[in-house]
Formats: C-alpha cells, sequence, structure tokens
C-alpha cells in the first residue's frame, strides 16, 4: 500500500484513491483500535468536524462507521474551522478528533486530519503506526460493544465563545468597519457571528456554501474579491480564510494584501516587546521571507525554521516551549490560545493591535521589506520523480550556486498536491527569475519525456 499520510493527514480528490469510502472506513476502524487499547473499560469518544464540501458527508458517514466498528462513540460537530475540532478534543475529553477537509484545496479535493487527545496533531511515528494498521486490517469489537453516534448542536457556539475568550477582554470592536471572507467554507457562520458579537460592523463575503464552491475564486487563495469589496465599502480592514479556516490573510483598507510574515513579524515585536515571548524566538517554515529574519534579528528574536507545514511548526513550537509561530501562507499559531492555527483567532488578535496602536491596517501589515521572492510550481503525473532526474539535478546545482550569495533556492515536492515548488529569494530579482525559470524548464522537460 502506498504512503496514505501528507504534510497534513490523507488528502486527494474525491471517489479517487486514497479518498474513497471504502478507505475512509479502514482508515477510522483503524484509529479507533489504536485509540480504544484493548482491555480499557473507560468510555472512549471521538469528535469529527467537518468543512462544506459535498463529499464531506460520504466521509463522514464511513469514518463514523469504522469508528463505531471498534467501540468508539461518534460525536457529530458538523461543519466548524479545524481548530474547533483542536479545541472541543480537548474540552470533551475526547481521546481522538476528526477533521474532514482538504483545507485550501478545490471542492473535488477532500482529506482527514486527525488531533491527539490533547488537542494536537499527531506525531509522523502514530500516522506510521496507524496506516500499519491500515494496511494489516484490524478485528471488529463484539456486537454488544459496538459504538454510538450522536450529533452535537451547539458546536460553533462552544468555538466562537472560545474564540472571544482571547481578544482583549476590556476591548469592544465598535466603529470598525470589517469585511469577512470565509471562502464558502467551514467558518461560514462562525466568523461573521463573532466579529458581530464583539462589536464589529460585518461585511461578509463568501458566507453561501453550496458544497461545490469551498475556495473558488474566494478565501484566502483568492483574496481578490474581498480586496474589492473592502475598497468598495470603505471597510477599515479585511480578513480573509480559507476552506477550513486554520489560515487567513489579511487585506488593508487599501485592499492591499498582508500575508502570513508580515503578521508574524507584528506580533513578535509586540510579544518581544511585552516579554511574553518566550524563548525569545518565533518559529516559521523554511518558506517564510529573509526580511523576515532581518527583522527579527533586529529586535533581538530568533528565528526557528522547520520543514513546510503547520504541524511542524507546532511540533517544534512544543519540543522548544514556544508560543508564536505560523507559516507565510497564513498558518498563524499562538499556543497560549489554540492547539493549531486559527485563522479567526488570529485575525482578532490584529484588529486588537489596531484598536491598541490607534494605526490603520496599512501601517500595520507593512513591518518590513521583503527580500524578492519567486514561487513557481509544476505539477507531475503519480508515479513521476522528477527531482531524481540528472538533468533537474543539474539546473539545481547550478541555480544554488548562482544564488548562493545573497539569497536562496528552495525545491519540494507539495505535501497535499502532486506538484514540484520552485522557489527563490535573491536581492537581484532578475537573476532570481532566471535561475527558478532554468530549474522549472528542467523540472517540465523531465515530466513530459
Amino acid at each position: 500500500m502506498t504512503k496514505l499520510f501528507g504534510t497534513d493527514g490523507v488528502r486527494g480528490t474525491a471517489n479517487t484513491s486514497p479518498m474513497t469510502a471504502e478507505m475512509a472506513l479502514r482508515i477510522g476502524a483503524a484509529v479507533g483500535r489504536y485509540f480504544r487499547r484493548e482491555g480499557e473499560s473507560s468510555v472512549h469518544r471521538v469528535v469529527i468536524g467537518k468543512d462544506t464540501r459535498l463529499s464531506g458527508y460520504m466521509f463522514e458517514n464511513a469514518l463514523t462507521a469504522g469508528l463505531t466498528s471498534t467501540g468508539m462513540n461518534v460525536l457529530l460537530l458538523g461543519p466548524v474551522p479545524t481548530p474547533a475540532v483542536g479545541l472541543l478534543t480537548r474540552s470533551m475529553r475526547a481521546d481522538l478528533g476528526v477533521m474532514i477537509s482538504a483545507s485550501h484545496n478545490p471542492a473535488q479535493d477532500n482529506g482527514i486530519k486527525f488531533f491527539g487527545p490533547d488537542g494536537f496533531k499527531l506525531s509522523d511515528r502514530v500516522e506510521a503506526e496507524i496506516e500499519a494498521l491500515v494496511a494489516s486490517g484490524v478485528e471488529p469489537t463484539s456486537a454488544a460493544e459496538i459504538g454510538r453516534a450522536k450529533r452535537i448542536d451547539d458546536s460553533r457556539f462552544r468555538y466562537i465563545e472560545r474564540v472571544k475568550s482571547s481578544f482583549p477582554r476590556q476591548m469592544r470592536l465598535d466603529g470598525l468597519k470589517v469585511v469577512i471572507d470565509c471562502a464558502n467554507g467551514a467558518a461560514h457562520h462562525v466568523a461573521p457571528m463573532a466579529l458581530w458579537e464583539l462589536g464589529a460592523t460585518v461585511i461578509p463575503v463568501g458566507v453561501s456554501p453550496n458544497g461545490h464552491n469551498i475556495n473558488d475564486n474566494c478565501g484566502s487563495t483568492h483574496p481578490q474579491s474581498a480586496a474589492e469589496t473592502v475598497v468598495a465599502h470603505g471597510a477599515d480592514v479585511g480578513i480573509c480564510l480559507d476552506g477550513d479556516a486554520d489560515r487567513v490573510i489579511l487585506l488593508d483598507e487599501n485592499g492591499n494584501i498582508g500575508d502570513g510574515d508580515q503578521f508574524m513579524a507584528l506580533m513578535a515585536a509586540r510579544w518581544k516587546a511585552e516579554g511574553r515571548l518566550r524563548g525569545d524566538a518565533l518559529v516559521a517554515t523554511v518558506m517564510s521571507n529573509l526580511g523576515l529574519e532581518h527583522f527579527l534579528q533586529a529586535r533581538g528574536v530568533r528565528l526557528e525554521r522547520t520543514g513546510v507545514g503547520d504541524r511542524y511548526v507546532v511540533e517544534r513550537m512544543r519540543e522548544g516551549g514556544y508560543n508564536l509561530g505560523g507559516e507565510q501562507s497564513g498558518h498563524i499559531v499562538m499556543t497560549d490560545y489554540a492547539t493549531t492555527g486559527d485563522g479567526l483567532m488570529a485575525g482578532l488578535q490584529f484588529l486588537a493591535e489596531m484598536i491598541r496602536s490607534d494605526k490603520p491596517a496599512s501601517a500595520l501589515l507593512h513591518q518590513f521589506e521583503p527580500v524578492p521572492q519567486l514561487l513557481e510550481n509544476v505539477r507531475f503525473s503519480a508515479g513521476q520523480t522528477p527531482l531524481e532526474d540528472a538533468d533537474v539535478k543539474a539546473a539545481i546545482a547550478q541555480a544554488e550556486a548562482d544564488l548562493a550569495d545573497k539569497g536562496r533556492l528552495l525545491i519540494r515536492k507539495s505535501g497535499t498536491e502532486p506538484l514540484v515548488r520552485v522557489m527563490a529569494e535573491h536581492e537581484d530579482a532578475a537573476l532570481m527569475s532566471r535561475s527558478v525559470q532554468s530549474v522549472v524548464a528542467a523540472v517540465e522537460q523531465a515530466v513530459t519525456d
């Protein structure tokens, strides 16, 4: 059996291996067996959330069948953000949390993410053990021990209250006009409601999910519509979430984009000044801009880099005792408040900083001048290994040598899509572009040969 787990759980096109109902049932049985040890007599619970994809119904039912067959009691949350699953897994004393979502991917894709009883995503070691159980199969429990399934009707409201509790109690959002783009995804109800309850004038975008339009020209990966709405309505700020609301891209009052690096720079500098940045460090991935690193160094803050994926950011944060981390793409992790990236919570922290500093979003979303960066993607087919091609290796080596003095080159396979990602940074934008294009051309040639 090919490897199931990628950068963030199991992911793929719905009704195509590995994202089939049959595989979801097998995965449900495997994780149920893993987290329900034999001989334990306590009640075993698992919470399942999902985003708004049509295929979510299919996977929810298949996972429920697999889990209950091993004696797990399933609590169905319905459409909720990914961070809500992490929160409710822990607060409801569940043994396991499951989120059915392909995050920022298009509607035809779906995925399954897992959270342990502490509300954090599973480690590579645990995922490998679960994969082994999926491959070998598990015996169902006896008829007398089959689990039950129950729908939890107030999960959204529990999450809203938790998110609001992260916002300074003495503050209100009165007078702020906020565009919130929910990507027709999991936060389409909770995000506008939380902002409204805190006093903001809310202009919602992407809040009409139909099962097929999640992330479709909206949300954090397509913020243009929200940017136009900010300008058209004279809003103070735009908050763009992705399909499962674990990442955020911010827009200033002019519709200009501020990515995760700019937000992390803002928060790291603020928390450092307040003495609340643990370890005087920020954890980010290899994708974060060199400009962020220079900004932090000037303020006595260390940048700890990890592989791509918010799960690896969180693992490093837990290992080092750090409390702030994230990704350029908008995953912002603040372990003082949550166990995983939370786009809405990050958005509220930004609004709090606007109020505290009495500065417009445009002043806060430009903390540093980025080093020129270019990212290109090359799609490949199943079974292809373009990065092992001799000509590709030679092109990469040459590009690395060309950029070595004042920049860097990063080549990696995506953990969620069949893409080779070619990223470079350099003060000389023309040299950077030539280097990237030479590698891209070599990879394209390799996948067409």
